[in-house]
């Protein structure tokens, strides 16, 4: 990570608040012609979370894409902190205190829930990493031993996100964790970003579950065709036919 790379954000020369954990400003990001996110900006504060829904193929998880590194952006900026990210790598991201699950159950299937564990832990120690993941998941403490390939959809969807809590980061990145789970798995998923965000923890989440995903975020922002169309109170979006308007009534 060079200094051109990532760098302080100037600030006028006037005293501001604390910086938000995130900002994405006037993002645009396309996948060869198709453009796919237009002029997005969003911000997540400190110790918030933020929900970011919309129907399938608003740019939800492009949006995710980009604030991580994982996709580079048309134009705009990624500021994480205070500091311009924009062209820092992924892994710069990741150093930084940032940690993205992506959509998909990232694990490595090939290796066992403990090498898993070991390869999410920053500056915990073997040991250490491996208690704090199952105290938060017991279920894995059974299946240290086991390739995280063979593991049941919701033990993968554990194991992701306990990257979430061994990595010690500052902000969370997540991606549709409650896709394809069971309902009691669901509650546990949901369980544990309350926990996460009871840790002080920045949340940025996208979710199927817009109603439940609304009822634990502060703020709101939902994206139609690459846009935002809301930018608001969370929970102003429960409130009368907000939901209808901005979501649609087929939504759960």
């Amino acid at each position: 990570m060079t200094d051109q790379q990532i760098r302080p954000v100037p600030s006028g020369g006037t005293a501001v608040a604390e910086a938000p954990a995130l900002e994405l400003r006037n993002v645009h990001a396309s996948y060869g012609a198709t453009a796919v996110l237009r002029d997005v900006s969003l911000t997540v504060a400190p110790g918030s979370v933020t929900a970011l829904i919309g129907p399938n193929g608003a740019g939800k998880t492009t949006s995710l894409r980009v604030a991580s590194g994982l996709m580079r952006l048309t134009s705009g900026q990624v500021i994480v902190d205070g500091v311009d990210v924009t062209r820092a790598s992924a892994s710069a991201r990741a150093k930084g205190g940032m940690c993205h699950v992506p959509e998909g159950r990232g694990v490595y299937r090939n290796l066992t829930v403990r090498e898993n564990l070991l390869m999410q832990a920053s500056s915990t120690g073997a040991k250490e990493s491996i208690e704090i993941a199952t105290s938060v998941f017991p279920r894995l403490g059974e299946r240290l031993s086991q390739k995280a390939g063979t593991l049941s959809g919701g033990e993968q969807q554990m194991l992701a996100l306990s990257a979430a809590y061994v990595a010690q980061p500052q902000l969370v990145l997540v991606d549709e964790p409650s896709l394809g789970l069971a309902p009691i798995i669901v509650d546990l998923v949901f369980e544990f970003l309350q926990t996460l965000r009871e840790k002080g923890v920045a949340l940025l989440l996208v979710d199927q579950y817009a109603l439940r995903t609304l009822s634990i975020a502060d703020h709101a922002y939902v994206l139609r065709r690459g846009e935002i169309a809301y930018d608001g109170n969370a929970h102003s979006l429960l409130q009368g036919d907000m939901f209808e308007q901005y979501i649609g009534e087929g939504a759960s």
